[in-house]
Order: C-alpha cells, then structure tokens, then sequence
C-alpha cells in the first residue's frame, strides 16, 4: 500500500472544450462590455438638456471626462451583461453525471454478472461522455479477454512433450484461420480434470513416469513445481481437501499438477517446504520430505523469474528457477545444445496452442559458493535504500548456469463474449490494441481466436526472434545484440510504414495489423524511432504487442494519447495494468481474480470484457449526445437573454439602464430554465440500446466529435442572434402605439416582461425541438417552467411592501393580460423565433441526416421500448444459467422462522422451484425447513 499511486484527476475532451467556449463568452462579453463603454463616451453630451447634465452632475456622467464615463460604463455592462457565463451549466452538468453514473450505468442489468454478483460501478462521473468519443482500446489479454482459470494443460520434460488433446484457442484458430472444423478426441482413462489441472498423458499419471526414459529429469521437474513457489496451503492435508492461497492462478496451477503428478506438497513453516512424494523408488511407496528453503528470489515484472535456494534431507543444496523462456535461456550452462533446440520449439508449439508457458531449471550448488553467496544477499535483504535492485544484482550472481529441465503450458481460456464484442467494437471504428506478456505465438493465436486479426488483414511482425539476433544471443554479447535489434528494428519499421502507406492509397485495400514484441517496442519508444511507431501503428486496424513490461504499455498508451491526440481507453484487471490504467484518458478495470488495485486505480469497473460493448456503445454514446446538447442549449439561451439586454442598450444611449428587473435575471437560469435542460441530460435517447448495438457505426459520431464542434456552435450563436432580434424589435416596435384598457402607453416594465416572457416560452418550447425522445418528465419539466414563471410573476407583480423597491412591475402582468396585444404577441413572437430553428432542422433532416436520424427513419414505424419490452430484451439475452437464476428469483418468497447466521436466507428457492419445474440445487437451509416442518406436522390418525 505505501507504493500504491493515488489515481490521476482526469478530465474529459468535451469539458476541457467547453472551457474554450467559456473563455470565448467572456471574450464575447468583453467585446460588449467595450462597445457599450465606447458608445457611452461618444454619447454623453449637454445638447441633450433634458439629461440634466449639469456642472455639478456625478463623474459617472460628466461629459467633461469622457474617459471616466466610459470606464465606469465599462464596469456597470460587465454586471449587466454577466448572465451570458452559465455559471449554472457546471451545477447542471455534475448533477447529470452523477445521475448517469449511479442510477443509469451501476444498474444496468445487461453489465450485471450474475456468476460473480458483480454489477457495473462508475467511480467517477467526470467522464461519462468520453466513453462516447473513445477510438483506441488497451487491453491487457490475461484475466481481460481471459477467464484467468489457470489449467496445467501440457508440459516438455527433457525434451519430451506431455498432455493430448486440443486448447480452445486452437478449435476457434481451426475455425477463424484455417475454416476446418475439428472433431473432439477421445479423453483417455487416466485423465485427471480438477479446478488448476486438466492434463491426459498416461505416460506421467499414477507413477508411470517411472518408466519413461528420462525419470530423474521428471522427478527434478515435478519438484521444481512443488518447492519454487510462495504458495499457502489451507484446510485439512490431504490431496482431496487442501486449497491453495496463490499470488497467481498459475502458481496455484503449477502446485496442483505437481499434486496429481504424485509430489504433494501439504505444509509449509517459515524455514520449511513438506512434500509428500510417492512413486519415487517404488510403487506404493509414500515419503513425507521436508526441504529446508534458505532463499526466495520474488517474482516481479523486471527479473520474470522466481528462484528458491533449498537444502534435501541429505544436505544436497539446489537453486530451483522457473521464469519465461527470455531470462531463463539468458542463463543457462553453456553445452545440451539439442536439449535447448527441441524445448525452444516445444515453447513455439505450446505458444501457438495459445498457452502460457514457463520454463524450469536447476543449479547444484557447493556449500561454499552458497555461503559465500549468502553473505551478500543478506545485506542486500535488509537493505532499506534501494532494496529491489540490489536484490536483484545479488540474483543475477547465482542464477547463472543453469541446467534447463522443460517447460510446463498453462491454458487460460477466452471468457464469453469476447470474439462478438471484439467485431462490434471494430465496426464502431473502435481500434483495439493488445498489450500482453505472453510469447509472440501464443498473442497472435489468440488474436485470431477473439477476432482480432484474421487472414483478410496483412500483418506486419516485428520481431527478435531472428537466427542473426539469436546467434548474438548465445555469443553473449549485449553491446551486439542491442545494436542488432535496433537496426533491425529500424529497418522494419520503415520497411512496415511504406508498405502501409502504399495499401492506404489503394481503393480497396486490406486492412493492416501490427504485431511487435518486447524488446523490439524498447528500442522502437526511442525518441528518434517513436514517430514512425506511431504513424505505422495509426495507419493498423489492431496491434498486439508481446513480451511488454507493464512499464511499456503505459508507454505505448502515452504514445497514442500524447502523439496521436486520440481518446484512449486501457482495460486491465491486474496490479501491472495499473499504469496503463491511469495513463489513459478513460480506464476500465476488471473485478477479476487478481485483486481489486485494477479496479482501485480505475474510473469504471465491470465484471467481464463483453459489457465493454454496452458501456461505450450504449451509455457512453448516450451521455457524449446528452452532453453536447446540454452544453449547447445552455450556450443557447444565455445568450439569447443576454443579447436582448445588449440590443436595449443602443437606445438608452449606452448608459446601462437594465431592460429586465434584478429578479427576472436572477431567477432566469436557477428556476425558468433549469429543469427542462436536466430532463434532456437525463432522458434523451436518439435511438434504443438494442439499435445502438445493432448499428454500432452510429458510435463513429462520437470520434468524429460531430455535436460539438466549433460550426455546431456556430449555428447555435446565429439562431440566438436571430430570435434575440426576435424578442426585442418585436416586442419593442409593436408595443410602440399600444394601450392599456386606460388608455396610457406601455412603460418600459411593461414592455420588459412582456419580452422576458416570450424568451421563457420560446427557450423552453426550443428544448422540445432538439429532444429526439419526449416523455412525461419533459413535459412536466417545461410546461413546470413557463408555469413557474406565471406564477412567479403573479405574486411577484401583486405584492409591495413599503421597504420593497421593486415599485416598477407592480401590477404589470395584471394590465398586460387584460389586453389583447398581450395573448397575440405571445402566440406569434415565440411561432417567428422559432421558424428558423424549425425550417432549418427540417432542411437538415432531409439533405444531411445524422447517422442517428437514418436509423430513425428505418425504424420509425417500430413501437418504442416500453418497459416490459425492455424486460423481455434483457431475458432474450441472457444465457441458460442466468434464465435459470431469474426464473428461481421470481418464484415466491418465504420468510424463514429460524434465527441465527446459519438460516439467514432469502427463502426456500429449491422447494418452490421444484412445484414450478425449474431446477435449482438444494440447499442447507431447506433440509432444515423440511425438518422442522416434519417435527411440527401432527400425525393423523390411522384408519382402522
């Protein structure tokens, strides 16, 4: 916990844009400001004597200091003018956000996993509508497009390959790659198929390793898996009954095979490993050994390896090391050059399978180059500076020369869903990169498996794995082998960015993929080599980079978002996705198997991979649309408002007199206006979350930014202009001549609040027009308004105090509605304001539809999702487990009679699922209400 990093404050594209928008109103309100400022100072003069401007009148309008005038001027139209900043719009939006996130996004039941109890969880709402605008996808493979259910599926044990039968990567490979459908093989008798192991190889099971040609090696390999590990064993000691406490599912794995392989390892003391090893020497036979372990290597990111010093009984001292086959082959002994070939192509068979492979090895060591070494790991231990790295260097001395023993090949198969969301993703224009570090064979396989890459792509492969680059390797001599690769990577890369050049150009070329592995991505992220990365990467459909430390896929996430300036989001599950979680403008973790510090450094969490595709598609398009249209509108009718004031100033000789009362301002945007646009933040739908997933290139709006943009704005501002216009020449010119029923003109308050409420009506009449879906709440929210406004004015206008100074409105709205001039200005000023928004959504509509609006129109004679409707969507996709969970959920309920922890249920669910056919298993709970009921029952009496 002390190294864990508190996560980044993110914040969206949309709001550091609007923050442009805002400074741009304030340049817009300086403009005014400066205008009304000029205007007064040209405009103050004694000629017009009726001003009274005296010899003695105030600096504020004496035409002897014109400069002062204006400046003071400037002031008083800053505080007039300042209802166009809609200090109300971050309120507004941070309300929507929270709302979205808590109730629309944590209680989706399509991101419900049923198996975990796991729903969706927002952890922030200031990105919401990012997840509408996302273009780049990284994603961690194991535990993220995996279930992370580690199986022991194959092994190689001194050059001999171990285990039948075929992985789920290679049937859905035989299907995506080759198009041959395979038949499933017969499983032998000896097949042994428990949480961690799923091996079949008579050869190895039950003792039969004894008799292959290589048994010292098989017992060095399966004690290697035995005793190099940090694993707690829990429960009783026994094979049937023990559970193991893992760092890693592969750890968990690994202990598990060397169970069933006959070396049980059952207790573990801070000093001492216990294994109980039988078929060593002979059938039948059973010894409890016990290895002293002196040292532990850890694990970590950096080394890729773990090492374990142990002392047997007899006093044998051996370094058992298992880690990938990069390290691991780094520091073998020199000779066993055919041992080393076939193993290096048993990895390359078991990585294209799909699986995980680690490689074992072993070093005897002399006492006095044990202690002699030990005398240097101590300190090194308990170092408080720099600990990790002398740990390491002090590693690096012993884990040398080692005797390679085989390698073992783990299964992790694809979680559901994944190959389907991965190909709707993709027709989104969603690109989606893999940052893994698995072997280059096993990342393209699965690749292929999930849909990823397929044979219509044309792949790039950068790779170390070349003879040149290997015989460097085995020469040992790292000045070479770095010089190698970084002109080998060069060249590639050129090589690459031309020829996807030349197919970008083509009419109908294929779409590119890109697969590069660790150590080519670390010279290719050099300063002088990232640019032509980056263009290569961006010009490929997908990109799937192998062998990367998590170091580099923070890197490679910062490339793309820093030098591409595209939206990116990183999905991981695990403590090394942490920093490509947070160094992407959105991160998503995976409450998977291990640990919660992905979810913890994460803004929204789900429970499998395949509700990525309701979170972008679905709320994220949503939200990114509700957004934009509350920002615009908010932009909309604050300077419709504000411009009217402005247009009254050119005829009050610029002397700031206010056209609206301190009220009407006031309340403008806290109480006329504020429900209507919330309604539209929370409602609004362009089309259903079916459609949004059928059509997933409706998605395409949100990275093209196509509803807030600058020229969207625009059109905003001009029809703003236009209906301000509207509102103050209309309502001016007609009121001109007008009369009350007493005879006299309109006054200036009259003429004010007759224009205040044409504004109020027309602005909320307007939110209805850019409503794609109306429901009850928006009508509620705007006729709520207008209503308030009349009611607000009522009392307002009919009440006076004799410390009330707002003597001007009293009794306005009463003189204004016994008129007639008062109902035809309302029924005609809001009709004229508004042609122009309605001739020019109409135009819009017919000659350039939004991609939304196409779908609309398909779909336009469909009925609307009602909420049963909505049910029976979510149950037509739910699979059988999950129907079944359902169906016993809606069965009745029973309140149990029993206290205590141990009957704390929701109800008897197996006994009335059984009167309604539905199968649920049984549970303790039940037993007991049958029992209970049985002792309560009176017995009948028997008939004679």
């Amino acid at each position: 916990m002390m190294n864990a990093m508190n996560v980044p404050s993110k914040r969206s594209t949309l709001e550091r844009k609007l923050d442009k928008l805002i400074l741009t109103l304030f340049g817009a309100l300086f403009l005014m400001c400066l205008i009304g400022a000029i205007g007064s100072g040209i405009f103050i003069s004694r000629k017009y004597y009726y001003l009274g401007l005296t010899e003695s009148v105030e600096n504020q309008f004496n035409p002897s200091n014109r400069f002062v005038v204006a400046t003071l001027t400037m002031f008083t139209l800053i505080t007039l003018y300042s209802t166009i900043i809609p200090i109300s719009l971050y309120v507004s939006i941070e309300m929507i956000k929270f709302i979205q996130s808590t109730q629309f996004i944590n209680k989706d039941l399509h991101m419900y996993h049923i198996e975990t109890n796991t729903p969706a969880l927002a952890r922030t709402s200031n990105l919401n509508e990012e997840l509408g605008q996302v273009e780049y996808i990284f994603s961690d493979k194991t535990g993220t497009l995996t279930r992370n259910l580690m199986e022991f599926f194959k092994c190689s044990i001194g050059g001999e390959v171990y285990g039948t039968g075929m992985t789920e990567i290679e049937w859905g490979v035989a299907a995506q790659r080759n198009g041959i459908k395979i038949e499933e093989a017969q499983k032998s008798a000896t097949v042994v198929h428990e949480k961690g192991f799923n091996f079949d190889d008579a050869r190895l099971m039950r003792g039969a390793w004894r008799n292959e040609p290589n048994p010292d090696t098989c017992k060095e390999f399966f004690r290697c898996l035995a005793i190099c590990h940090t694993v707690l064993p829990e429960g009783d000691e026994s094979p049937e009954k023990i559970t193991y406490q893992a760092a890693s599912p592969d750890e968990a794995a690994l202990v598990t095979a060397a169970k069933n392989f006959g070396f049980f390892f059952y207790r573990r003391t801070p000093t001492t490993v216990y294994v109980r090893e039988s078929h060593v020497e002979k059938m039948g036979n059973i010894q409890d050994m016990p290895y002293e372990i002196l040292n532990v290597l850890e694990f970590n990111s950096t080394r890729k390896r773990q090492s374990v010093v142990c002392r047997y009984p007899n006093g044998r001292l051996v370094l058992y090391c298992k880690g990938a086959d990069t390290v691991i082959y780094e520091r073998l002994a020199h000779g066993n050059d055919a041992l080393k070939k076939v193993t290096r192509e048993h990895l390359e068979q078991f990585g294209s399978a799909g699986l995980r492979t680690l490689c074992l090895a072993y070093r005897d060591l002399t006492p006095d180059m044990y202690e002699n070494w030990n005398e240097k790991f101590i300190p090194a231990k308990s170092s408080l500076r720099d600990r990790e790295k002398k740990l390491d260097e002090v590693g690096e001395l012993i884990e040398k020369d080692l005797i390679l023993i085989g390698c073992t090949a783990i299964e992790d198969k694809l979680q559901e869903g994944v190959p389907s969301c991965i190909e709707i993703l993709s027709r989104a224009g969603i690109k989606i990169w893999v940052l893994t570090g698995d072997k280059m064979e096993t990342a393209i396989n699965i690749a292929y498996a999930c849909n990823l890459i397929n044979n219509e792509m044309k792949q790039f492969i950068i790779s170390s794995e070349t003879d040149e680059i290997r015989e460097a390797e085995n020469r040992g001599d790292q000045v070479e082998i770095a010089r190698l690769i970084r002109d080998t990577v060069k060249k590639e890369l050129k090589k690459c960015l031309e020829e996807s050049q030349n197919f970008l150009h083509r009419v109908a070329g294929p779409k590119l993929s890109l697969v590069i592995d660790g150590k080519c991505l670390m010279y290719a992220l050099d300063p002088n080599l990232r640019v032509m990365l980056l263009n290569l990467s961006l010009n490929c459909s997908s990109v799937v980079c192998c062998r990367v430390s998590p170091l580099q896929k923070a890197q490679v996430t910062s490339l793309v978002k820093k030098g591409a300036r595209k939206i990116t989001l990183s999905i991981g599950d695990g403590a090394n996705d942490v920093s490509m979680i947070q160094a992407a403008h959105v991160g998503i973790g995976i409450s998977g198997l291990e640990g919660m510090q992905a979810v913890m450094a994460s803004d929204f969490a789900i429970a499998q991979f395949r509700f990525l595709a309701d979170l972008l598609l679905v709320h994220g398009r949503w939200s990114y649309l509700r957004i934009s249209k509350v920002v615009t509108y908010f932009f909309y009718k604050n300077l419709t408002f504000t411009l009217t004031q402005f247009w009254f100033t050119f005829q009050t000789g610029f002397s700031g007199q206010r056209f609206y009362d301190d009220w009407f301002q006031s309340l403008y945007n806290v109480i006329f206006t504020a429900l209507p646009v919330i309604m539209v933040g929370l409602f609004d739908k362009d089309v259903s979350a079916s459609l949004s997933k059928r059509y997933p290139q409706l998605y395409k709006e949100g990275i093209r930014n196509s509803f807030f943009k600058w020229r969207v704005v625009g059109i905003w501002a001009f029809f703003s202009l236009y209906q301000s216009l509207i509102f103050y020449h209309f309502v001016t010119t007609s009121s001109s001549n007008g009369q009350n029923f007493s005879g006299k003109m309109f006054g200036l308050w009259d003429v004010s609040t007759m224009a205040f409420t044409c504004v109020v009506v027309t602005v909320n009449l307007r939110l209805l027009m850019i409503c794609n879906s109306i429901t009850r709440w928006h009508h509620i929210s705007v006729a709520g308004s207008i209503l308030a406004w009349f009611v607000f004015i009522f009392i307002y206008s009919g009440v006076m105090t004799p410390y009330d100074r707002q003597e001007n409105v009293y009794y306005v709205i009463y003189v204004l509605m016994s008129t007639f001039y008062f109902y035809l200005t309302l029924l005609l000023v809001p009709v004229v304001a508004l042609l122009g928004d309605f001739l020019y959504q109409g135009i819009q509509r017919w000659f350039f539809p939004y991609d939304y609006q196409i779908v609309q129109e398909i779909h336009r004679h469909e009925p609307d999702d009602t909420r049963r409707a909505q049910l029976l969507e979510i149950s037509n996709q739910l699979t059988p487990d999950e129907a079944r969970s359902f169906a016993i959920s809606q069965l009745p309920r029973e309140t149990s009679k029993h206290t205590g922890f141990a009957f704390e249920s929701p109800g008897y669910e197996s006994f009335f699922a059984s009167q309604q056919g539905v199968y649920a298993p049984q549970k303790a709970w039940d037993v007991a209400r049958r029992a209970s009921m049985m002792r309560s029952k009176p017995k009948k009496s028997q008939k004679n």
